[in-house]
């Protein structure tokens, strides 16, 4: 059945483009703030791991928000964790860090949500895609409020 929300083909395949780049991040975020969660130690262990615990909570639930949202426009989701992981500019760590830099790289972490997002929302506003700009500004005001609470923590 075709869709017909305003939108053309080509303003929906761009919304998708931005979508699957904030997809991978998001995606690339979560993994490393869940490990944080399993692997971080020392005096701060209980509130950082209460924290991270929270937070890819959060995240987890963005990716179906978004992943949603991509269904919503015709197409597929991304699956592969290594396609996403090509997408995404946040890398996981081949070692553990300690706790403090755990904190600095997520906090490094939401503010490349937060770029995607805001990339995605001019790509968003300038298709008329009202509902992707929504869901954009969403994720980035979340991923900058959440940036700031991890700062703040060092």
């Amino acid at each position: 059945m075709p869709i017909d929300i305003g939108l053309t083909d080509a303003q929906r395949e761009k919304s998708v483009e931005a979508l699957r780049k904030l997809f991978a991040e998001t995606y690339a975020l979560y993994s490393k703030t869940h490990g944080y969660h399993w692997n971080v130690t020392g005096p701060n262990f209980n509130g950082l791991h209460t924290m991270f615990e929270g937070q890819y909570n959060e995240l987890w639930a963005a990716l179906d928000e978004i992943a949603e949202r991509i269904r919503a426009l015709g197409h597929f989701a991304p699956t592969s964790p290594g396609a996403l992981m090509d997408l995404a500019s946040i890398k996981p760590d081949n070692a553990i860090p300690d706790s403090q830099d755990m904190v600095a790289n997520l906090a490094k972490g939401h503010e490349a949500v937060s770029r995607a997002a805001k990339e995605g929302l001019k790509i968003a506003a300038d298709n008329g895609d009202d509902v992707t700009a929504d869901l954009m500004t969403q994720r980035a005001t979340i991923a900058e409020k959440t940036a700031w609470m991890l700062r703040v923590s060092i």
